[in-house]
């Protein structure tokens, strides 16, 4: 069965996360993608080695891809990705603001050559106003957004593990791309598409936005506590062993109090008869829950919540992830061999998805200078 986006050419003007997230998405969804690198390759490329010599993020974010290194300072470079990008559907790139105009590849003229292009740039904080020029990287974005402000313990903020700033920019951008290759079947007509690190994670601070400015106040950094529902957070069982529990409405509280906490009296408890009162008493309804859970393992824990049909969530390790039942695994060929990665969450029922190897650096620049020459 062939894929959705089979014939379609993506070249990718690419380094780092954000937009090779994007179009590592393009290319599992079958388009030709076509990731330029610099000479020296891209920077991610030397992020670590720790598969098999392998950075862990270019692995990930390159795979079912083409490799081809130009110089596009360059007018021999320049003017190959200048054929590659006439025959192409997609132009995606996120170098530093205003390089891709000064190196001829401004996405607005490369339109009016070809109105059926799709272009897409990703920057830090976009195409104009103050911070336009900025440089930006994920945790410099994380605490101007406020992100860090709302995240880790309340004596201090913390950084989201992942980069998740240039994530929610890639996928943006392949919402926004999905997007305008639809719009363009029903009118031939490209469009242009800008995204950037700071409106992506902008977007998912709307919550705490909203709280500040039409409640007065951000929720505060709890830690693994949600700063609006209680009990929504972490409790320690008799072991160290440590589970999330979620209560989301009154039932649940008294099924909680009566089979999970074998507590039924707690529910009828002036200071935690409904959420409000439980979030303003939060500290002593922390020392009861803590108090009946004290006494059991973490196993114990979560068989006492699960009779209860209680929402929990372990508070695993990453080597805890690596064990767990439910993760799904795909296999990719690398220059170094197979690699298992976790697979993209988006299932295909009924329909096998095949994902490309992991390019080399100019792996396929040869042929793909052939393919395009004048």
């Amino acid at each position: 069965m062939p894929r959705p986006l089979e014939g379609l050419l993506v070249i990718g003007l690419e380094q780092a996360v954000a937009a090779p997230y994007c179009t590592s998405r393009l290319a599992d969804a079958g388009a030709r993608v076509i990731k330029i690198e610099r000479p020296e390759g891209d920077f991610a490329r030397g992020y670590d080695r720790v598969v098999a010599g392998e950075s862990a993020y270019f692995v990930w974010l390159n795979r079912g891809k083409e490799s081809i290194a130009l110089d596009i300072k360059d007018p021999g470079g320049r003017a190959l990705l200048g054929r590659m990008i006439g025959r192409a559907d997609v132009f995606i790139q996120n170098l530093a603001p205003g390089a891709a105009a000064r190196a001829g590849f401004d996405p607005a003229e490369l339109r009016a050559r070809d109105p059926r292009l799709v272009t897409c740039s990703i920057s830090g904080y976009g195409e104009d106003g103050p911070y336009a020029g900025m440089k930006a990287y994920d945790l410099l974005v994380q605490a101007e957004t406020g992100l860090a402000a709302v995240t880790g313990r309340p004596e201090g903020p913390g950084r989201v593990g992942v980069s998740v700033c240039d994530l929610g920019a890639g996928m943006y951008a392949f919402m926004a791309i999905l997007e305008a290759l639809y719009a363009r079947q029903r009118d031939g007509k490209g469009r242009a598409i800008a995204v950037s690190l700071f409106d992506a994670m902008a977007d998912w601070m709307n919550v705490p936005f909203l709280h500040q400015v039409h409640g007065g106040r951000a929720p505060a950094r709890l830690g693994l506590a949600h700063p609006s529902i209680a009990p929504y957070g972490v409790y320690a069982a008799g072991d160290g062993g440590e589970v999330v529990i979620s209560i989301q409405n009154q039932r649940e509280w008294l099924r909680f109090c009566a089979e999970a906490l074998e507590r039924p009296e707690l529910a009828g408890d002036a200071r935690f008869s409904d959420n409000p009162l439980r979030v303003a008493n939060r500290p002593a309804l922390d020392r009861e829950i803590g108090g009946a859970f004290g006494g059991l393992t973490r196993e114990g824990m979560i068989e006492r919540l699960r009779r209860a049909d209680i929402a929990f969530g372990a508070v695993n390790s990453v080597a805890d992830l690596a064990a767990h039942p439910q993760l799904r695994r795909i296999e990719v060929e690398t220059p170094s061999g197979p690699v298992e990665l976790i697979a993209p969450p988006a299932r295909h029922l009924g329909e096998a998805r095949d994902y490309g190897p992991v390019p080399g650096l100019d792996q396929h620049g040869a042929a793909i200078r052939a393919e395009f020459a004048p």
